[in-house]
């Protein structure tokens, strides 16, 4: 099994393009597939810089419906007409982040929706062997704080974001099992107990984005949030590999708690599992 980061919010030491956003390029089962295609076409210009060829990526996993996570979609589709694209079909949905001061749309480009390749995903779904897909994280342990200005928008005006549109990718080869989540905005902990009652046990890796991140001061509520997270994934034998909307002062007190158990991943760079 092959993973590399195509793009996240920091520069690696590969020099490739850095941006709000998450993609990550994936050989496993056969299959070569795109998890997430981030915000723009940057990581279009990377792939091609570390030596990835996407038009035989033939499987794309798009995690959930914002922007930053699908923004890339439509460049690929320019490229690659081949693949098959799985959403959940409530990715499609209107999503904005809003408070009292602002309003902005953060969803899919509408156009997504005429794509001739997209298939719509309901619930859990088997791609192919080793290779699946779960959603319904309904649990609100650690829920992250972040979440509370992130809305959909209905005919009957804006209502808290559920994050059913969320889906997480499960890899199994040779007896091990990756969880490749995008945000988590459901929350890893919840994540990880929905995926024990599909599994039975934890998975040997998690690739995912924690969204603890803040553009402003953390309160000491958010700060206990990180901590107790940081603690209730150290009871895990599971390996963790972040970045993205994690933030990097979040990942710091992540790191003093957890240490060698998690990683921070930059743009370009690999995730090297052998061994694991």
């Amino acid at each position: 099994m092959r993973i590399l980061n195509l793009i996240e919010n920091t520069e690696g030491t590969t020099g490739c393009l850095c941006e709000h956003g998450l993609s990550f390029y994936i050989e496993a089962g056969g299959h070569k597939i795109l998890a997430d295609t981030g915000a723009s076409g940057a990581f279009l210009t990377n792939a091609e810089k570390l030596g990835i060829d996407l038009s035989q990526v033939d499987t794309v996993i798009v995690s959930h419906g914002h922007y930053d996570h699908a923004g890339g979609l439509l460049a690929f589709a320019e490229r690659n007409r081949e693949a098959r694209i799985w959403i959940n079909r409530l990715a499609a949905e209107p999503y904005y982040h809003k408070n009292n001061t602002m309003e902005r749309y953060i969803g899919m480009d509408p156009r997504i929706k005429a794509l001739p390749q997209v298939e719509w995903v309901e619930g859990d779904r088997t791609i192919d062997q080793g290779i699946f897909l779960f959603g319904k994280a309904l649990g609100r342990r650690l829920w992250p704080g972040g979440n509370r200005e992130l809305m959909r928008k209905t005919g009957e005006g804006f209502l808290q974001d559920d994050f059913l549109h969320e889906q997480y990718l499960v890899l199994e080869e040779r007896g091990k099992r990756v969880l490749i989540s995008g945000c988590a905005h459901n929350g890893i902990l919840n994540i990880l107990d929905r995926y024990r009652e599909i599994y039975g046990e934890e998975p040997d890796v998690v690739i995912s984005g924690f969204h603890m991140s803040r553009k402003s001061d953390y309160s000491q509520a958010d700060y206990a949030l990180i901590r107790d997270t940081a603690r209730e994934l150290q009871k895990l034998r599971t390996r963790f590999f972040t970045g993205h909307c994690t933030g990097e002062l979040p990942y710091q007190i992540l790191r003093e708690i957890m240490g060698e158990q998690i990683a921070y991943v930059h743009s370009g760079e690999e995730i090297l599992l052998e061994d694991m």
